[in-house]
């Protein structure tokens, strides 16, 4: 992939990434997109993912993939469970994350968007 582009890292049918894309798009904003489903995840970029985010954010709590975990999977999450589960269920990782060279929006907030692609 392209180091001067941005990369957004989801999956295609959620709302949240078509949002975004869209977003991109009509500012024509070009970037990469990286599809969990058919392209995989690494496991060494979600270890450094982890240490620069935390498990706390990358782990979407509010979808469907977090509420089907049993109780015990979600007290005792740590950096090395989420790191199982996000290689074993990619879809738990909260979307999107568009990765610029030197940092990494997570989730999809228009005026983020804005400040970090617009204003530099």
């Amino acid at each position: 992939m392209s180091e001067s582009l941005p990369v957004m890292y989801g999956i295609p049918n959620c709302d949240t990434i078509k949002k975004a894309r869209n977003w991109l798009t009509s500012h024509n904003i070009e970037y990469q997109f990286h599809d969990y489903k058919k392209q995989g995840t690494d496991e060494n970029q979600l270890k450094n993912w982890l240490q620069e985010l935390g498990w706390e954010q990358l782990i979407n709590k509010r979808g469907t993939s977090w509420r089907k975990l049993d109780k015990k999977t979600k007290a005792g999450m740590d950096i090395q469970l989420a790191l199982q589960i996000m290689l074993a269920n990619p879809s738990i990782i909260k979307r999107p994350l568009l990765v610029l060279s030197d940092q990494k929006i997570l989730g999809f907030n228009e005026h983020t968007y804005q400040q970090e692609l617009l204003t530099k």
